[in-house]
């Protein structure tokens, strides 16, 4: 998408970027034609977050950009801290554009005396003042429901997808689409359909957090080529598992996409040492260079998020990105 030219340059839109990933902030900016507000995050002694929004964002339209990534804790309180500091500043509306919304894996009880920590960040980010959220790839759609205000929630599946139309020279008539549980089934069938394949499913097992065990694959993957999607990659576990799973019941070779790049703790190395030929993913959380291996492909979705800003900025429908 080309950038808006100068139709904002002068307009009560202000798009601002805290630490949570500042180049896709920056390359959102460009896109839509205006330069990123002026505010600068900082530490007391103690480490305490102090922010200073360093120009006038009295009767305007704000978009605070920060993915809750690691560190979350951080990434989180900037951003309340960004909203209040708006709020008191007298701005019109205070939207928050959330790439990777941290906690989202904790979207239900599961056993007893859990949190529902999802539920929490919802609950903090309306209570500081955020008018409107958009985010990208929900680990599970009914999060929405969380929120009592209005809430945007796209999808990079068509991103991904059209990555491999355009640029794998692939026969579609052998490729399986592979969702690594069933809770993925429903973003699995978007790509398939997309890509005019058929699905499979991986039934595994998980007894603990960042464990899993697979146990059976449902579908044809014989003699095909399969791409494995998810919504995050975090330790690498259950991608790699899953990678050799299918290889060693007849796929031909293996693929793997998501939106969110986690890659915590031993991910890069498992990654490199599994079947998968190239693992796609987009720039929703910044990726250091020491992750920035050959086998990753990253994609922006800068596009994405400025043609939602701008259809929100406008007051237009938004709904027709979701798809």
């Amino acid at each position: 998408m080309e950038a808006f030219n100068d139709k904002y340059k002068d307009s009560k839109l202000r798009l601002f970027s805290l630490n949570g990933n500042e180049p896709l902030a920056e390359e959102i900016a460009e896109k839509i034609g205006i330069e990123l507000g002026q505010c600068e995050v900082k530490r007391f002694s103690d480490e305490e977050i102090s922010i200073s929004i360093e120009e006038s964002v009295r009767g305007c339209d704000c978009f605070i950009v920060q993915s809750t990534s690691q560190p979350a804790n951080e990434h989180l309180m900037e951003l309340l801290i960004m909203i209040d500091a708006l709020k008191r500043a007298s701005a019109a509306n205070i939207n928050v554009v959330m790439p990777y919304y941290g906690y989202a894996r904790q979207d239900r009880k599961s056993k007893s005396r859990e949190p529902i920590t999802a539920k929490l960040v919802a609950n903090l980010m309306e209570k500081a003042g955020a008018d409107r959220v958009i985010v990208l790839d929900l680990h599970a759609p009914q999060i929405q429901g969380f929120f009592d205000v209005p809430i945007d929630h796209l999808m990079s599946v068509n991103l991904l997808s059209d990555y491999f139309i355009d640029n794998m020279d692939l026969n579609f008539d052998e490729v399986v689409v592979v969702s690594p549980d069933h809770g993925g089934v429903t973003r699995a069938r978007k790509m398939a359909d997309r890509l005019k394949t058929p699905i499979a499913i991986i039934d595994k097992r998980r007894p603990k957090p960042n464990v899993s065990e697979v146990m059976n694959i449902v579908g044809e993957i014989e003699g095909r080529t399969a791409i494995i999607i998810d919504d995050i990659i975090d330790t690498g576990g259950t991608i790699k598992q899953a990678a050799q799973a299918l290889l060693d019941k007849g796929a031909k070779e293996v693929y793997a996409c998501c939106t969110h790049p986690v890659l915590s703790g031993p991910a890069i190395e498992r990654l490199e040492e599994s079947v998968i030929k190239e693992v796609v993913v987009t720039n929703s959380i910044q990726l250091g260079a020491e992750k920035k291996i050959d086998k990753i492909k990253e994609l922006s979705i800068a596009g994405l998020l400025s043609e939602a800003i701008i259809r929100v900025y406008e007051e237009e429908s938004v709904s027709t990105l979701f798809d």
